[in-house]
């Protein structure tokens, strides 16, 4: 493999889990509806505020302009809420791994571009991935095969010439999508 891709949450740091309780304090705290971790591990790797639409939708909320007008609100308390509250934890053996990879390394994230940067610097430290695509740099995020192929132009290479590491079943798609091979990991968005 000339190239490898790996989402973040899940794969490089464990810190969905913390992003479930940071999304479901904001919810509740705008909304009184309490949301299970299920749902939201089931919509991980899409950008804040389209997982806030789809739980707003699964709920039934679709005429109810009053939601949608607080989707903004919402994602900026998670941010808050988040920085408070995260803990930050790589996976076992990944720094590792990436410093043993003799190959283009690339993360993509639905996460905003502030939180992967600052989350891989303080994991990683600085210049461990040549590319880095975060849910602010695209229009549409997974499972949408866009962040995957943003990537692979980038890394001026072919779907064949890399590997798609990821945890989440929408990343999974994603990776399908865009006809890049993808290893699976298992956690908690697994069980």
């Amino acid at each position: 493999m000339k190239g490898i891709i790996f989402d973040m949450d899940g794969v490089l740091v464990d810190a969905m889990p913390y992003h479930c309780k940071a999304l479901q304090m904001a919810i509740k705290q705008q909304t009184n509806i309490e949301i299970d971790d299920r749902t939201i591990f089931l919509l991980e790797g899409m950008p804040a505020d389209e997982i806030i639409k789809e739980i707003f939708r699964g709920k039934g909320y679709n005429d109810n302009h009053y939601y949608f007008t607080i989707i903004d609100k919402i994602h900026n308390l998670k941010k808050e809420i988040l920085k408070q509250i995260l803990v930050l934890k790589p996976i076992d053996g990944i720094r590792e791994l990436i410093t043993q990879l003799d190959c283009i390394k690339a993360v993509v994230s639905g996460a905003s571009k502030q939180e992967v940067e600052t989350i891989l610097y303080k994991i990683f430290g600085r210049g461990k991935f040549e590319i880095v695509i975060t849910g602010d740099d695209l229009e549409e995020g997974k499972p949408n095969p866009a962040p995957f192929k943003t990537a692979l132009e980038r890394m001026n290479l072919k779907p064949q010439e890399a590997i798609v590491v990821e945890n989440a079943p929408l990343g999974v798609q994603a990776a399908n999508k865009a006809g890049i091979e993808c290893i699976v990991t298992l956690n908690n968005s697994n069980a």
